[in-house]
């Protein structure tokens, strides 16, 4: 559906060039939730851009369904953007015009008659639950409201690509959440292919089966969602995984370890297997779990643990234990029953 094909995009500022873009490729299927996440200053706005030619590229091709769209321009261009939605961080909307105003521009725009505007809209307010408010202006609604309103321009003229700028940085979580569902459902109802961009991989997580991982204007990393939180490979991308996991401990449960701290990561059914009970039974282990959480994305469980393994020969509040320590047998077997193991104190 959307191929980008070595893109690259320059500025100029001042008394240097600022590539934005670096030879950046990605193909978007159709009826993908397709995500693009990195830190500020990534290019991430930059490239969503270039998908509709609202910034067009130094080099490099754009594809909208196999279809060449780099070089057009005037009203062919203008057709072909009719075919690609947009929402935006801060709404975008008319404050003069109210909501049912709001909606009809672009279907105005297109040359569509009143009645048919008179039609198309009520049903887009119904879509996006705003139906009692057409005639409330963008000052009485509230952000999640407001966005509820770009996306239901977005979609008015039944665009085959909806392109998201951070469409929900500038709500609180709640309104946050309810846009990203909203979003979920219209992909699924209407088969819009989408691409996303956002700084926070929790986003990502919400709503994308796919993603690519920016940096300095560069792809650094692109596969399944589900596969980049449980094996990331750039260091970038473990760290922008780690900060949605948070599984930092206070000082004061690492001061004085006795035992072997673990983290513990579990992928598909093991995640849902009792592995460390069974460890407990098999090798009369104490296991205590500080810290960790289980998740699911995309309908795929993903866990990750941190969990102090202390031996009860060694523990000092069973010491007339007669067994040897199978500390180590404990540890060996959680590793071979899960994805990865690493051993943080022993």
């Amino acid at each position: 559906m959307i191929q980008l094909q070595n893109l690259s995009i320059t500025f100029a500022a001042k008394d240097q060039t600022v590539h934005a873009v670096k030879n950046a490729s990605l193909q978007v299927k159709a009826g993908q939730i397709f995500g693009i996440v990195g830190t500020s200053g990534a290019g991430k706005s930059t490239l969503l851009r270039a998908i509709n030619l609202l910034q067009r590229p130094n080099s490099g091709r754009v594809l909208l369904d196999g279809r060449d769209i780099t070089d057009l321009k005037g009203s062919e261009l203008r057709r072909e953007r009719q075919k690609i939605g947009m929402i935006f961080q801060h709404f975008n909307l008319m404050h003069t015009c109210n909501v049912f105003d709001n909606i009809a521009f672009p279907l105005h725009i297109a040359g569509h008659s009143r009645q048919h505007i008179s039609q198309r809209v009520p049903e887009l307010l119904g879509l996006v639950g705003l139906a009692d408010k057409a005639r409330a202006y963008p000052s009485q609604l509230s952000g999640g409201q407001k966005q509820r309103v770009g996306i239901a321009r977005a979609i008015a003229n039944h665009p085959q690509v909806l392109l998201c700028d951070e469409p929900t940085s500038a709500l609180d979580l709640d309104s946050s959440a309810a846009i990203l569902e909203l979003l979920k459902e219209i992909n699924q109802r209407l088969g819009i292919t989408m691409a996303l961009i956002s700084h926070e991989m929790q986003v990502i997580k919400r709503i994308c089966t796919q993603v690519a991982i920016m940096n300095r204007g560069e792809i650094i990393e692109v596969g399944d969602v589900y596969d980049i939180f449980a094996t990331p490979r750039e260091k970038l991308t473990q760290q922008l995984v780690d900060s949605t996991f948070n599984l930092e401990l206070p000082p004061h449960l690492t001061q004085d370890l006795r035992g072997t701290l673990l983290k513990i990561l579990f992928l598909g059914d093991a995640a849902e297997e009792p592995v460390l009970s069974q460890a407990t039974l098999r090798f009369g282990v104490c296991v205590n779990i500080l810290h960790g959480k289980i998740e699911y994305i995309n309908n795929r469980p993903i866990g990750l643990l941190i969990a102090l393994l202390v031996d009860q020969a060694g523990d000092p509040t069973n010491p007339s234990a007669p067994r040897p320590s199978r500390l180590g047998e404990a540890v060996d077997f959680i590793r071979s029953n899960t994805a990865c193991v690493e051993v943080l104190h022993a």
